[in-house]
């Protein structure tokens, strides 16, 4: 029984003849000729991919990179103390991570695009995750290189540990100046380079590959040695990332906490809601039109913070009209390139304005009189009692030519007089695109 369950889980069996297996290592090492044009290749489309924010060109650059070749090639020298053939896979790695450094840092120097993208910032914050990831995606590709029948782990092997993506994000961050962006990518890039290294050597000696030079206990034990520091000078860090994201979805949950409890559940209609953990103190910045809150009001909220477990933390309370009009713009501003999501924003805030009977035909009527540059608009009040007539009133609207602009000021003082609304909120939604 015992040897079938051993028979069942072993590696040995289907494995590929050690001497092919070491062949096609020592072949995939080299960047020279078509190799290192694959690699450029490579470099650029994923470059490509993360500054117009796309998944699908980032998988594509992670396909078709060569960057795993000599990160293998040296896990399989060091346990089978091939010094010459570790020295040629280092060297080999080192030109690669320098050309690709310089090529990504080339192409985001000169694209006109310097936006952070999410695909670019995925990239500057690792943590313990991205070490297991590495680690169990390196098992997976050594264990199917040694194989005779190679099956198709390898494609899913250089998406999941993601090497050329980090790398790029470094040139990114040494393109714009940025140290915390390089840093950060380049320890990612580090991280996938050691855990597929280490899971090649795990693997080599665990099949008994032959040593091509005999070397003493002693040397044996430093690098084993050597291997475990490094692993504990990487990991460390790691989790700490790891525990320090953790903290930030705490308090991100808290804070959401907080401000439903203290906020929406007594009336107001919250319409921003930030969180900025890395500040010191911590910031909790809200706004809202359904009222507004006084100086001791707000102390004596802020002092509530600790009942939901957020220390050192402030509370921002944006009340003025120019602040909430900036930050809805603000929120709604985007790309050209990105038009039909704008429509969207703005629809969203349309269907937030608590409507009571504002749009009346005799309005619609006076408006198309006195504004006929305006051919569609919203109109309304953001708070929970509609006949709160203290509440701001805002307005969106859309001219049939953008050139002309109209007297938005006239537009208010007639819409102040109209409603009898001390404050009104009026938004250009042509003002969005410039």
């Amino acid at each position: 029984m015992n040897g079938s369950i051993i028979d069942f889980i072993s590696l040995q069996k289907g494995e590929e003849d050690k001497l092919k297996v070491l062949d096609e290592v020592k072949e995939n090492i080299s960047f020279r000729n078509a190799n290192l044009w694959i690699l450029i290749c490579a470099i650029l489309i994923a470059s490509i991919g993360l500054n117009v924010n796309s998944t699908a060109v980032i998988i594509g650059a992670m396909l078709i990179s060569p960057l795993m070749g000599p990160i293998v090639g040296a896990g399989f020298a060091l346990a089978t103390y091939d010094f010459v053939l570790l020295r040629r896979a280092g060297k080999n790695l080192l030109i690669a991570t320098i050309v690709s450094l310089f090529v990504a840092a080339l192409f985001f120097f000169t694209s006109p695009f310097k936006e952070s993208q999410s695909e670019l910032l995925a990239r500057t914050s690792p943590n313990i995750y991205d070490v297991l990831i590495a680690f169990l995606g390196g098992l997976v590709g050594v264990i199917a290189l040694t194989r005779a029948s190679k099956g198709n782990p390898i494609p899913g092997v250089a998406i999941a540990t993601a090497l050329m993506p980090p790398l790029c994000t470094a040139g990114y961050g040494i393109a714009i100046g940025n140290l915390h962006y390089f840093l950060g990518a380049f320890y990612l890039y580090f991280i996938n380079c050691f855990f597929i290294f280490f899971a090649t050597y795990f693997i080599t000696k665990y099949l008994k590959y032959p040593a091509v030079s005999d070397i003493n206990q002693k040397h044996e034990k430093l690098i084993h040695r050597l291997i475990t520091a490094l692993i504990i000078i990487i990991v460390v860090p790691s989790l700490l990332l790891a525990y320090k994201l953790y903290d930030q979805k705490q308090f991100d949950q808290r804070a959401n906490e907080f401000i439903e409890k203290e906020f929406t559940q007594n009336g107001f209609t919250v319409l921003v809601r930030n969180f900025k953990y890395n500040r010191k103190p911590k910031e909790i910045e809200v706004a809202f039109l359904s009222g507004k809150i006084s100086e001791n009001e707000r102390v004596r909220i802020e002092g509530r913070l600790k009942e939901y477990r957020i220390e050192n933390t402030q509370l921002v309370i944006m009340q003025d009209s120019n602040d909430i009009k900036s930050q809805i713009l603000k929120e709604l501003k985007i790309e050209k390139k990105a038009e039909l999501q704008k429509d969207i924003e703005i629809d969203n805030l349309k269907k937030q304005l608590n409507y009571y009977q504002l749009t009346s035909d005799n309005f619609s009527n006076e408006i198309k009189i006195l504004f006929p540059e305006i051919i569609d608009y919203s109109i309304g009040r953001l708070t929970a009692n509609s006949a709160d007539q203290n509440s701001n009133l805002i307005m969106l609207y859309k001219l049939s030519d953008k050139s002309k602009p109209i007297d938005n000021a006239k537009l208010g003082k007639w819409l102040q007089q109209k409603f009898n609304s001390e404050e009104v909120t009026i938004i250009n939604r042509d003002e969005v695109r410039k």
